[in-house]
């Protein structure tokens, strides 16, 4: 009895308050409230946590910018490129439920001996929190379409050899079919947002294209053409114009559609499209809310989401086309430029100038002593009192058009030019009165035409002397106008 009156007061207490309406008190009941709100949404934020062992697998040709896009989305300025696979992350924060997480971004090498390391970053059980990056680099488009299709079999051989159950697999494929055809366009809802399929909406979807996820691999691929600032230097250095850049996007965007991949065109130099490409990073992974409008009129500035395109969007840049056609092949459009060889010349060490010296004095030392009279002072030598000082340059216009031999000496040349004024100066020529009277000019013409001859004549005379003192009695001999010495 008395536990059941106990338990009757209790309850009669209890329930008084709430019966009598003068007793109540509207604060407390607005402060449970708020406390039942706040518990509430603390439980629901605790089971919507953000997931983490998200994976990133960027894969890329050398060079293409793999790391620098991923220290780019990580926010880091200096970071130390690796060998082999690479392991960045990124953070990932939901300002809603105030959490935030890591997503692992693994990357590749681009050497093809190191693929076998994809299956540290992907292995069996993270399969379905995985998603493919595959960059193309812009600055060489020549190459872009064997890289993207050399890297997406890369990524089919580890997928295969996971050796993934049957039925899991189907389940991967399904979700990205599905996602594909549900896609919706940002902006068609009223308030901004992507307007919500009926349940009727939802199960009618409508059928792939041709080409169309042919290759779905499970997994979802996101395209990145890297270095897309340098169209202007293909236009500039490569003489490439509008429709070979719709041409190439044409074919990427082909490829895109075979496995259900988005494209995303971007520069790290020129930071575009970095933050759309994580926006979309988290939307795929982690299913935030993405409100990126598909862009294709910026030739550098492209973004295509998985599920926007198709082959009659894809037509439109065929139109463009004059001098190739759609159905040409990649190569022989998009040749790749001739490789200029660098010729490296070889590089010259300057010897020590004392080992140079030495080299010198030995050549030097080898070459043949050459003989030279002693200098004579022709001034001396040479008659005086003579008026006649303009005929020594005559003679010596001659001593210059004449040959040396380095055998004669220089007092022994001086002697023989002086005899020579000397005897040209006494024959003057017949029928010229008054030999001593001739003029410069006279001597000159005298000796323009007749110095071979005379030349020679005396070389010859002077070769048969044998003794100095004939030599000497022809030096002495005065010069004297009009008569032979």
């Amino acid at each position: 009895m008395a536990t059941t009156g106990r338990s009757a007061l209790l309850s009669s207490t209890s329930a008084g308050p709430k019966s009598t309406s003068e007793n109540s008190n509207p604060e407390e009941d607005d402060g449970q409230n708020l406390w039942s709100t706040i518990l509430s949404e603390v439980s629901t934020h605790s089971r919507s946590k953000l997931p983490s062992g998200k994976n990133v697998l960027v894969m890329g040709e050398v060079g293409s910018g793999k790391t620098t896009l991923v220290a780019k989305l990580q926010g880091v300025e200096e970071y130390m490129k690796g060998r082999g696979l690479e392991y960045l992350y990124f953070s990932v924060h939901d300002d809603d439920i105030d959490d935030h997480t890591r997503c692992n971004a693994w990357v590749l090498d681009g050497d093809l001996y190191h693929k076998g390391l994809q299956g540290v970053a992907v292995p069996v059980d993270s399969i379905d929190n995985t998603l493919l990056l595959i960059t193309v680099d812009m600055s060489r488009p020549w190459n872009a379409l064997d890289s993207l299709q050399k890297w997406a079999a890369v990524a089919r051989e580890h997928i295969d050899k996971l050796r993934i159950a049957p039925e899991k697999l189907r389940e991967l494929e399904h979700r990205l079919v599905k996602q594909f055809q549900e896609y919706t366009e940002p902006g068609s809802g009223e308030d901004g947002t992507p307007q919500r399929r009926s349940e009727e909406e939802e199960s009618v979807l409508l059928p792939l294209g041709d080409n169309t996820l042919t290759h779905n691999l499970g997994i979802p691929v996101v395209v990145v053409c890297t270095k897309c600032d340098a169209i202007s230097t293909l236009e500039k250095e490569h003489d490439y114009r509008d429709e070979h850049l719709d041409f190439i996007q044409s074919h990427i965007r082909r490829f895109c559609l075979q496995y259900g991949a988005s494209l995303i065109y971007t520069s790290v130099k020129e930071m575009k499209n970095l933050d759309i490409l994580y926006k979309y990073l988290v939307h795929r992974l982690y299913g935030f809310p993405f409100h990126c409008l598909a862009q294709v009129v910026e030739r550098d500035a492209v973004f295509i989401p998985s599920g926007w395109d198709n082959e009659k969007k894809i037509a439109i840049l065929h139109e463009n086309f004059q001098t190739v056609k759609s159905d040409d092949t990649f190569e022989d459009v998009i040749v790749k430029p001739p490789v200029r060889k660098i010729v490296h010349e070889k590089e010259i060490q300057a010897e020590d100038d004392q080992v140079f010296l030495v080299k010198l004095q030995s050549l030097l030392a080898k070459q043949p002593a050459v003989t030279t009279g002693r200098p004579v002072d022709t001034t001396s030598r040479a008659p005086t009192g003579s008026p006649r000082t303009s005929n020594r340059s005559a003679a010596a216009n001659v001593a210059n058009a004449m040959p040396q031999s380095g055998q004669t000496s220089e007092g022994v040349l001086a002697n023989f030019f002086n005899s020579l004024l000397t005897k040209k100066a006494g024959t003057a020529g017949p029928g010229t009165p008054g030999g001593g009277n001739n003029t410069p000019g006279t001597v000159r013409k005298s000796g323009s035409k007749l110095g071979l001859s005379d030349v020679q004549a005396e070389l010859d005379r002077i070769s048969s002397r044998e003794t100095d003192s004939d030599l000497s009695n022809a030096n002495e001999t005065p010069a004297t106008d009009g008569q032979d010495t």
